[in-house]
C-alpha cells in the first residue's frame, strides 16, 4: 500500500516533468521512486497515454464519447506513481508565467517534445536558464537536439519501433522486441543523466542542457556489435552462436532458459541431464566447440527438457546451473521471490474501483528506503496544492 512519507536518495530534488508517453514517464517515474519530488505538468487535455486500456471498473465502456472522459487507463498508472499532476496550458500567457516561477525553484525539468516544441511556446532551455542558472534541463527525442549535434532526422517523429529498427537492433536480434525497449531504455538513461547533471550543478551553481535520442540509446545497447563490426566490417548474423548453451529450451509445459557456455556449469547440466558422455565428447567438449556444433548441442539439451515440466527442470538445475522458468504473470505474481522482494505494489485505483497493483522498485537501499508515497495523479489533481505550495497565484484557480 502507499505511504503518506515521500523518501529515498532524491528526496531533496525537484523536477518539474513536461514528459507524456511511456519514454519520458518511465525515466521520471524512477527518480520519482527514489524520492525526486516530481510535479507532472500536463495539458488540458492530459497525458494522451491516460486513454490507454485497461481500465478500472468504472472506466470500463467502449466509443469515442465514452473514451473522452477516461482518466485513469492503467498504462499510464505503470508509470505515473509517486508523481503530482498539475494541469497547466503553456500556450496561456499566465499559466506560461506559473511554469516559470515552477523552474525558477526546481532542481531539473525534463521533457520529450520533438524538436522546436517548448522553444515555440517561449520556454527554451535558454529562456529558463535564465530564471533559474542552476536548472538541468533534460530532454528525450527520437533523433536529438540540435544543441548536443544536429541529425538530418532532428524534426522527424519517432516511436519505439522506428528507434528500435533504425538504431540497429531489430537486424541485431532478428525481430523487435516486444516490450518498448527504445523507450524504456532512453528514459532511463535520461534519469541518469539528469542525475550526474543535477548533482554538477549543485557543486558548481550551473545547469546545463542535455539530451538522449532513441536512436543514439538503442545504438549504444549493442557495444559489443559495434567493436566488433567496428575491425571486421562485417555484419553480425543473427542466428550465429558465441556463447552454446545459451537460450530457451521447450519444456512440456512452456519453455526454460538454460545457460551454460562455462565449462563448470557445462559439466554440471551434463551430469543432471545424465549425458556425462557430453563432457569430453569433441562437438561439446569446449564453448568454441559447442557453438561450431550448436545444432548438435541445442538439440540434445532439447531432448531432454522437452520430457520434463519447468518445475521439474528447475529442481535438478536450480542453484547449480544458470537458468530460469520463462514465467508466466500468473506465475510471476504467485513467485515468493517477488513478495521477498516487495516486487508487487498494492494501490487504491480512484473511484468505485478495486485495489491495482504496480511493479515494485528494483532499486534497493539498506538506509534511504523508497516508498511508494503517491498513487498514479487524476488529471490535474493536485494543481492548487503544487501552486499554493510553490507560492504561485493565478487570477484563476482550478
Amino acid at each position: 500500500m502507499t505511504d503518506s512519507k515521500r523518501t529515498g536518495p532524491l528526496e531533496d530534488m525537484t523536477i518539474i516533468d513536461c514528459t507524456m508517453a511511456f519514454a519520458g514517464p518511465f525515466g521520471t517515474v524512477l527518480l520519482a521512486d527514489l524520492g525526486a519530488n516530481v510535479i507532472k505538468v500536463e495539458p488540458p487535455g492530459g497525458d494522451g497515454f491516460r486513454k490507454l486500456p485497461p481500465f478500472p471498473p468504472d472506466h470500463a465502456h467502449v466509443g469515442a464519447e465514452a473514451e473522452a472522459g477516461v482518466d485513469y487507463g492503467m498504462a499510464f498508472a505503470g508509470v505515473n506513481r509517486n508523481k503530482r499532476s498539475i494541469c497547466l496550458d503553456l500556450k496561456d500567457a499566465e499559466d506560461k508565467e506559473a511554469f516559470l516561477q515552477l523552474c525558477e525553484q526546481a532542481d531539473a525539468v525534463v521533457e520529450n517534445m520533438r524538436t522546436g516544441v517548448m522553444d515555440e511556446l517561449g520556454l527554451s532551455y535558454e529562456t529558463i536558464s535564465r530564471r533559474n542558472p542552476k536548472i538541468v534541463y533534460g530532454a528525450v527525442r527520437g533523433y536529438g537536439d540540435p544543441r548536443t549535434g544536429e541529425s538530418p532526422y532532428a524534426d522527424w517523429p519517432c516511436l519505439d519501433v522506428a528507434g528500435q529498427s533504425a538504431g540497429g537492433l531489430v537486424e541485431a536480434t532478428g525481430d523487435l522486441f516486444g516490450l518498448a525497449i527504445a523507450d524504456i531504455y532512453p528514459g532511463t538513461l535520461m534519469a541518469l543523466g539528469l542525475v550526474a547533471a543535477v548533482h554538477r550543478a549543485q557543486k558548481t551553481g550551473i545547469g546545463e542542457f542535455f539530451d538522449v535520442a532513441m536512436y543514439d540509446a538503442t545504438f549504444s545497447l549493442l557495444k559489443s556489435s559495434v567493436a566488433a563490426f567496428g575491425l571486421t566490417g562485417k555484419e553480425r548474423n543473427p542466428g550465429a552462436r558465441t556463447l552454446v548453451p545459451f537460450g530457451l529450451f521447450p519444456a512440456n509445459d512452456g519453455r526454460i532458459a538454460i545457460a551454460a557456455p562455462v565449462e563448470r556449469h557445462w559439466k554440471l547440466l551434463c551430469e543432471a541431464m545424465e549425458r556425462e558422455e557430453l563432457i569430453e565428447d569433441d562437438r561439446t567438449r569446449s564453448n568454441p566447440r559447442r557453438a561450431a556444433n550448436f545444432e548438435f548441442t541445442e538439440q540434445q539439451i532439447s531432448d531432454w527438457t522437452s520430457a520434463r515440466s519447468k518445475q521439474q527442470i528447475m529442481a535438478l538445475l536450480g542453484g547449480k546451473v544458470p537458468c530460469g522458468p520463462a514465467n508466466t504473470m500468473t506465475e510471476v505474481f504467485a513467485d515468493p521471490h517477488v513478495a521477498a522482494r516487495d516486487m508487487i505494489q498494492e494501490f487504491q485505483i480512484p473511484g468505485e474501483n478495486p485495489k491495482g497493483v504496480l511493479a515494485g522498485n528494483p532499486i534497493k537501499f539498506v538506509n534511504t528506503p523508497t516508498s511508494f508515497h503517491q498513487r498514479p495523479p487524476k488529471h490535474g489533481e493536485h494543481t492548487n496544492e503544487v501552486l499554493t505550495e510553490f507560492g504561485i497565484k493565478r487570477s484563476t484557480e482550478d
